[in-house]
């Protein structure tokens, strides 16, 4: 019974010098549903350029931030008790590299309607998708998936409920009324809650196996809300430093790839990030290069992320060196186990000027037309190609998974991780091959 045990039982080579978070690290590194992130965009229509970041690249450099991150608080807030409660950085950096695992084809557009797909065989979400390749799908072990230690699992953890009690009842995924001629998914009524799937409550339930039953209780407690999906209020002190990494390198590195690729415009910019919001980089900025700007650092920092590709690269450096150095531990006292006692957090100032970037991307990239009849597209692609294997599975399915489907009692669920793991163009090809008529040959691979 440790946080460092396994579901399988499996023991180290007398010569294998690694730790517990080394092998985690090594598994999620070498296993295919890292691999497929490679075919992935962390945003949508950015063309054929060799620039812009796949979830891939995304998530190591999540990885990479979870691992600076954990080393700053180490050594400058080693005082502080939760700095005993740290994980080792490969077991960190290997839950920074799983945190998009799960996530389908065409980003969140793919999520909606897989949910919607799945609207009466348990719901999809892309979180609970990432828990259930890591301790099923994946092959490293005989019944346990990757066979991670619980610990990993744990930060792995984001949402701490089962879908089904997350679910507004209300809230059921349905099409929109108002068209006439083409089948369209009502986006707001489709999306899914945050949690984990219920087929994976027996997973669950060994990671939290040595909760007390109040801490257990307290951790998976819903803020209920009228009208929309409950939410849950907790995370493990690990799969909080995730969270803080994967909110930096969104915030910082997605603005500079829409910079690079002239998707944003400074004077957008300026109107959604102003100077107030951007006080505590400014303040920073000020007393460390004191002759550096002047009293004008605003303009400065504006001009050098518009300008050329050196001065952009110089201060998203800073932006994540601001961020990184300004996380700090926070404490809930209401919790006995250390590694939900405590978690990691950026203080008002920072966190304000990161909402800011993030928002900023979000609403003129992420939700700009040109991302969104993609993502649109990509969404009817999903659902038509789910429906056709699922109308016909020994017809239509690979032989290697329609094996896994009669296997699991012609669950929908395997169709579900088949087309969730998909790449995007591996989707788009599979889509062609089923409904464009001069499209697909017997001799491309399925």
């Amino acid at each position: 019974m440790s946080w460092y045990a396994r579901r399988e039982n499996w023991s180290a080579k007398a010569d294998d010098a690694r730790d517990a978070g080394d092998i985690d690290y090594a598994r999620i590194i070498h296993s295919a549903s890292f691999r497929r992130l490679q075919g992935k965009t962390q945003i949508l229509n950015l063309g054929d350029s060799d620039f812009y970041r796949t979830r891939l690249t995304h998530s190591l450099e999540v990885a990479q931030i979870c691992g600076s991150l954990n080393k700053q608080l180490k050594t400058h807030q080693s005082e502080h008790p939760a700095a005993a409660h740290l994980p080792d950085r490969a077991l960190i950096q290997a839950i920074g590299c799983t945190h998009d695992l799960g996530h389908p084809p065409f980003g969140h557009g793919g999520e909606v309607a897989l949910h919607y797909c799945m609207r009466d065989d348990g719901g999809f979400e892309g979180n609970g998708q990432t828990l259930r390749i890591l301790s099923r799908l994946e092959t490293f072990s005989k019944s346990a998936g990757a066979n991670l230690t619980r610990r990993t699992l744990l930060g792995v953890l984001k949402y701490p409920v089962a879908l089904s009690k997350a679910a507004h009842p209300e809230r059921q995924p349905a099409l929109m009324k108002g068209p006439t001629t083409i089948d369209i998914i009502d986006c707001r009524a489709s999306k899914p809650p945050k949690g984990y799937l219920d087929s994976e409550t027996d997973v669950v339930d060994w990671v939290l196996e040595l909760l007390s039953e109040g801490d257990r209780t307290r951790f998976q407690a819903l803020d209920t809300k009228p009208d929309s999906h409950h939410a849950t209020g907790h995370k493990s002190l690990d799969c909080s430093l995730m969270d803080v990494a994967d909110d930096i390198a969104y915030g910082v590195h997605d603005l500079e790839d829409a910079i690079a690729l002239n998707l944003v415009s400074e004077s957008a910019f300026r109107r959604a990030v102003p100077e107030s919001d951007c006080s505590s980089f400014l303040d920073a900025l000020k007393a460390r290069y004191p002759h550096e700007s002047g009293n004008n650092v605003y303009e400065g920092m504006v001009s050098a992320l518009f300008g050329g590709s050196g001065s952009r690269k110089h201060y998203v450096n800073r932006l994540v060196g601001h961020f990184i150095t300004h996380a700090r531990f926070a404490e809930d006292d209401t919790f006995a186990e250390p590694l939900l006692r405590y978690r990691v957090e950026l203080p008002d100032g920072p966190g304000r000027f990161l909402k800011a970037l993030k928002d900023f991307v979000f609403e003129e990239v992420i939700r700009s037309p040109s991302v969104q009849h993609l993502e649109f597209k990509g969404q009817a692609m999903v659902v038509a190609v789910f429906e056709a294997l699922q109308s016909d599975p020994k017809r239509l399915l690979p032989r290697d998974q329609y094996a896994r489907y009669q296997a699991a009692s012609d669950d929908l669920r395997v169709i579900c991780d088949y087309v969730s793991g998909m790449t995007d163009n591996y989707l788009l090809r599979t889509y062609e091959r089923l409904f464009a008529p001069r499209m697909g040959s017997v001799f491309d691979k399925l």
